[in-house]
């Protein structure tokens, strides 16, 4: 079964918006064994919906619309559809009882006349249900490809898909069954995990392929595999996920869909400890990090973001010595921050990290991008140095992540 995704929205082409609709609608496609053939955003022009819908119908079996079903004028879906399809816009009277009925819940009672355009569909659609909203979905067929239109609010989208467009789907096209292992590394670029994994790579049976997925400090890998005997396929993705994690076992810190924070989390609750921080170029990215997770309170006392130097003094006890021999932005004033902080908080453990984040900033010796991280715990505390570009964002986010995996290499001693 392929599939084609059409956002349809001015909003999403200015960049008002960011389509996270197509994202989760391949995932959930992808699930049900359908592949998904090519995602495409267009304008609220009924030419542009009918022109896009012609070369989509020409090499899909189905294509999933979204957005332009709303009250307003702006919204010209369900007539440029009618149009498609060479049919009149009718009233559907069960939308009028539904959109009536949750107006009266919600205390906005509504007079027919007010609601007319919005029950109005193509005479050859199969109304879906919408009870998130009150823009239902809409089924079509023809020729014996499928055409599904969807609000473009995500809630009432997710809504649909899980409980009308999915299972009609599954239902008309049926599928190979489609099964992923995801391994989540830490630590080491894609070019360096794909020649440690080559030799793996390399015999991969021809029905499993592998991804490498990057982010910002991290790499995913997904095996994906597409056979008629999904026990038999789960044997070979398991076996060659078992091989794939003996050679990364170093840089390996999950599977699946968990996060780097969250696996921390889950070790220090199992060893009982806890973990404080000390940030000034993160200006409390890392503690924000970690403190994402539902229930960190019981692992993580605090932070202190000592962005000035007197801070760094006064509230951590870095010497004002350091400070001047070193700079802020050395090993030897990370080192005294993560001591610092594990007193203040009182903790097992403290990160701190200091650097030049940038775009400016940077010396011929300590350019931008200089970051330096440490971390301490009541026998030891060591320091890593890290040098990036000139993107502060990219700065923050890449220190972030090492510092928190030189917590995940510390905890796993």
């Amino acid at each position: 079964m392929k599939i084609h995704i059409i956002t349809i929205g001015d909003e999403i082409l200015i960049g008002q918006i960011v389509d996270t609709n197509s994202a989760w609608m391949a995932a959930e496609l992808n699930l049900i064994g359908a592949r998904v053939g090519y995602i495409h955003s267009i304008s609220d022009h009924a030419a542009a919906i009918c022109e896009t819908l012609d070369r989509a119908l020409e090499d899909a079996d189905a294509v999933l619309l979204t957005g332009g079903l709303g009250p307003t004028k702006d919204d010209l879906t369900k007539k440029a559809l009618a149009d498609y399809f060479g049919v009149e816009l009718v009233f559907h009277e069960p939308t009028l009882v539904w959109i009536q009925a949750l107006f009266e819940r919600i205390g906005r009672p509504m007079k027919a006349e007010a609601l007319h355009d919005q029950c109005l569909m193509p005479a050859n659609a199969v109304i879906l249900p919408n009870k998130m909203g009150t823009a239902p979905g809409m089924w079509f067929e023809r020729q014996g490809k499928v055409v599904v239109s969807m609000p473009g609010v995500p809630s009432e989208m997710k809504y649909l898909m899980g409980h009308e467009v999915l299972p009609k789907l599954k239902a008309r096209f049926g599928g190979k069954p489609i099964q992923h292992r995801t391994i989540l590394t830490v630590g080491e670029g894609e070019t360096i995990i794909a020649g440690r994994i080559a030799a793996i790579e390399d015999q991969l049976p021809p029905h499993v392929k592998l991804a490498y997925l990057p982010a910002v400090g991290q790499v995913r890998l997904r095996l994906t595999g597409i056979a008629d005997d999904a026990a038999a396929l789960a044997q070979i993705l398991d076996e060659q996920a078992a091989a794939i994690t003996a050679c990364l076992s170093d840089i390996i810190y999950g599977f699946g869909d968990t996060t780097l924070e969250k696996v921390i989390g889950q070790m220090l609750l199992a060893k009982g400890l806890t973990i404080g921080a000390a940030e000034s170029c993160t200006g409390g990215h890392l503690s924000h990090s970690i403190t994402a997770i539902p229930g960190s309170s019981a692992y993580f006392k605090g932070a202190v973001v000592a962005y000035d130097n007197a801070v760094k003094q006064s509230l951590l006890g870095v010497r004002a010595e350091t400070l001047e021999h070193y700079g802020a932005v050395s090993e030897q004033t990370v080192l005294e921050m993560a001591r610092g902080a594990r007193e203040l908080l009182k903790t097992d453990l403290a990160v701190s990290i200091s650097g030049i984040a940038g775009p400016d900033g940077g010396t011929p010796e300590k350019p931008v991008g200089t970051i330096w991280m440490a971390i301490a715990d009541k026998d030891t505390v060591t320091a890593q140095k890290i040098v990036r570009g000139k993107d502060r964002l990219s700065n923050i986010q890449y220190a972030t992540v090492q510092a928190l995996n030189m917590v995940r290499k510390l905890l796993e001693k």
